[in-house]
């Protein structure tokens, strides 16, 4: 393993780490009262703002000098259905199945990427990818039958929430790698970009769509998504440079990013007692995922 690769793995389990503890956050934030829409709200606007604070610090004048009308809609596209069409959808998920089990079957966005890029590109699928499709869909089946998760019970049908939100993330990190690629922008400015569109998505649906009555939770709740805020900055920031460094394609990163849930699984273990059971099919079934998830961007 080279030099290179090395620095790509580290900086990619960066976001691992802290996207699964940030569900963490999450979940207490809706146990305290929190919503779908008023957490993604509170995170973009969190973690957008120390973005732009960072680029006028580190930048200045300078920033944004590469950017083209390509460039912005590359990112802004990825910002509205990543960032606030996902967010909402994982929020949901959060609180309709429990922090584990939806960070587990978000792990499945890598199925969803491969079945993009066969259907729009005309990519073959070698007989590595069919194995790892098979092994995620049986972590995914065994998840639906482990009857982890959150302690107040959960139908098949919430499970349609976090498979939503996988597609979601998909799509975007297949537009953000096509973006750090082809376009001359840093990736503190490619973030901050997506970021700021999913707030003005986001903003827009509160706006127009009476969602006022949304952001009226209790003050406690806020205070949690505020957290997975902050994590939120560092993590996407980090993938976002893991994508842009040299090595650092789809196939390395998403897999190890997508190790996430595991930590999520630890985490809530230790600190999600009271609200959710960790079974040990939710444990197998968490693990065939990101197996599955690796051998298909192999």
């Amino acid at each position: 393993m080279t030099a290179a690769t090395l620095e790509v793995v580290a900086i990619a389990l960066v976001p691992a780490v802290l996207w699964g503890f940030s569900p963490i956050f999450d979940k207490r934030g809706m146990a305290a009262g929190g919503g779908a829409v008023q957490a993604s709200l509170v995170v973009v606007l969190v973690d957008s703002t120390c973005y732009w604070l960072a680029i006028a610090a580190l930048e200045g004048r300078s920033a944004m000098a590469g950017l083209t009308g390509e460039t912005l809609a590359v990112f802004a596209f990825a910002g509205v259905v990543g960032t606030a069409v996902g967010r909402i959808t994982i929020f949901v998920g959060v609180d309709r199945v429990g922090a584990s089990l939806n960070s587990a079957i978000l792990s499945a966005r890598p199925l969803f990427a491969t079945l993009i890029a066969l259907v729009a590109l005309g990519e073959p699928l070698g007989p590595v990818t069919g194995v790892g499709i098979v092994v995620l869909v049986a972590g995914l089946a065994l998840l639906a039958t482990a009857r982890g998760g959150d302690l107040a019970g959960w139908t098949t049908r919430d499970l349609l929430w976090p498979i939503a939100a996988a597609a979601t993330f998909a799509v975007a990190n297949v537009s953000r790698r096509y973006g750090m690629l082809e376009t001359p922008i840093s990736a503190l400015e490619a973030v901050a970009i997506n970021e700021t569109a999913g707030l003005v998505a986001l903003l827009a649906y509160v706006l127009a769509w009476g969602g006022r009555d949304a952001l009226a939770k209790p003050r406690a709740s806020y205070r949690y998504f505020v957290g997975s805020g902050l994590l939120t900055t560092v993590a996407m920031l980090a993938l976002m440079t893991a994508l842009g460094l040299e090595g650092g394609r789809i196939a390395v990163v998403d897999p190890l990013v997508a190790t996430a849930p595991l930590f999520t699984l630890l985490f809530a273990a230790v600190f999600l007692r009271d609200v959710e059971r960790v079974t040990k099919g939710v444990v197998v079934g968490a693990a065939l995922i990101v197996v599955g998830a690796a051998l298909i961007t192999i």
